[in-house]
């Protein structure tokens, strides 16, 4: 992935996605005697930055090959992308989600028309039978984590901060299965090599954050989060090389500092976040940061469940 074909990307995209606004964070600036900014991608079609990634992996390929149907497995966002995706471009979609899902998101894909699979107790479990189900040459396999024209849609948000914020100088990035984080990663690597990536998994997914650590795949056993969009415990081998090679660091924050977050961003700059999306401002408000400059955290997602955001504002509050 090269500055030629991020553009080409962010040229398509304009088409159909608004450039996601960057708002200063005047709570969280102050806490932190910084300047923080939020990247909301929470605002685009179907409410994450998914559908860049997506869209644009579709319409790829529709030039390539004869597509009859499109297939996904995720954990919701992916999912709801990739029915937009098809419902604007026009090919059927059938999305595998592991059993009991996230509700919000689940409706949402209904919403889009796509037709819902669920099988198995994680992502890991709802691939296998997407691609299982996939083996026919016209069904394509949208592999949110190792298809590899979807960075090229990801890496437009990093040519939209730098663009938005020249002195743009550490961004926040939340990491679930790196598509994110490589794609921004690209475009910054290329057009301001001086800015810091960090990433940001849960705690309770750390499969990422051992396997950049250590150097080497590092699968885990379980990924129980609340974030449901950082929820993966068997990296793929090219992500954790990409990730080596792009990101700076990598911290991991707890479920309860995801759901303050959550609440902060909802109460304090009227931001409504999923865990995941909240996932960056959640390590920001670890940090002793003390006089920085132009901090950009990424909002990558607002389907919160109506429990986690019920616990998150209410239950927290009245503590």
């Amino acid at each position: 992935m090269d500055l030629p074909a991020i553009r080409e990307a962010q040229e398509f995209l304009r088409r159909y996605i608004p450039v996601s606004r960057l708002v200063r964070a005047p709570w969280i600036s102050n806490l932190s005697r910084s300047s923080v900014f939020l990247k909301l991608e929470s605002e685009l079609p179907t409410g994450s930055f998914k559908p860049r990634g997506a869209l644009y992996a579709l319409s790829v390929n529709l030039k390539r090959r004869n597509v009859r149907e499109v297939v996904a497995s995720s954990t919701g966002n992916h999912g709801a992308a990739v029915a937009y995706a098809a419902k604007l471009l026009g090919v059927p979609a059938t999305i595998f989600l592991p059993e009991n899902p996230n509700p919000i998101k689940r409706a949402r894909i209904a919403e889009l028309g796509a037709k819902i699979v669920e099988r198995g107790r994680d992502i890991v479990a709802a691939f296998q039978h997407a691609s299982e189900y996939s083996k026919s040459a016209e069904i394509y396999l949208l592999n949110d984590a190792t298809d590899p024209d979807l960075p090229a849609g990801t890496a437009t948000i990093g040519c939209e901060i730098l663009e938005q914020l020249q002195e743009t100088e550490v961004i926040y990035v939340p990491i679930g299965d790196t598509a994110l984080i490589r794609g921004v990663g690209a475009a910054v690597r290329e057009l301001s090599p001086k800015v810091k990536i960090i990433g940001i998994q849960a705690e309770r997914a750390p499969a990422y954050f051992l396997s950049w650590k250590d150097g080497r795949v590092v699968n885990t056993n379980t990924c129980a989060t609340i974030a449901d969009g950082l929820a993966t415990r068997t990296p793929d081998p090219d992500n954790v090389r990409a990730i080596r090679e792009l990101v700076d660091d990598i911290r991991l924050v707890r479920e309860d500092q995801m759901r303050d977050a959550i609440r902060q961003l909802l109460l304090q700059e009227h931001v409504v976040a999923e865990p995941a999306g909240a996932a960056a401002t959640a390590a920001l408000l670890q940090e002793e940061v003390g006089n920085a400059s132009n901090i950009v955290l990424l909002v990558s997602g607002s389907n919160i469940a109506l429990d986690v955001l019920r616990k998150a504002v209410c239950e927290e509050t009245s503590a």
